[in-house]
């Protein structure tokens, strides 16, 4: 089974940091594009930050200057630094991949569980 396993949330101070992981497993056989997004409460889920398999990156303008997201193989982070409690969400991590499946490769757009990162004033 291929799937996105997130760890890193917790409760931090504002001005302070995180380190968001998310490790893709199972038979994959390649990944694209994997980024992270959030949903604040009463809000939607949007784009934090996403890197292309080549190392290309994209910041929503809330995050420019403080988020800075890498990827090594299948493991992408977000280092997040100068937290606002306003970066409070839930923080999801996607990954557009193929995998293996019955000799076949198949396409998948995954999302991880889903991570907690709280940002006290």
């Amino acid at each position: 089974q291929v799937q996105l396993v997130e760890s890193g949330g917790g409760l931090v101070q504002a001005g302070g940091s995180l380190r968001l992981s998310c490790r893709a497993s199972g038979s994959i056989f390649s990944i694209n594009d994997m980024g992270w997004y959030r949903r604040a409460p009463g809000k939607q889920r949007a784009l934090v930050a996403s890197i292309t398999s080549g190392g290309s990156t994209n910041y929503a303008d809330s995050v420019k200057g403080r988020f800075t997201i890498s990827r090594d193989n299948a493991v992408v982070y977000l280092q997040m630094n100068s937290l606002k409690p306003e970066d409070t969400a839930v923080y999801y991590c996607n990954a557009d991949l193929s995998y293996f499946t019955g000799g076949v490769h198949v396409p998948a757009l995954l999302w991880g569980q889903g991570t907690q990162v709280t940002v006290s004033s």
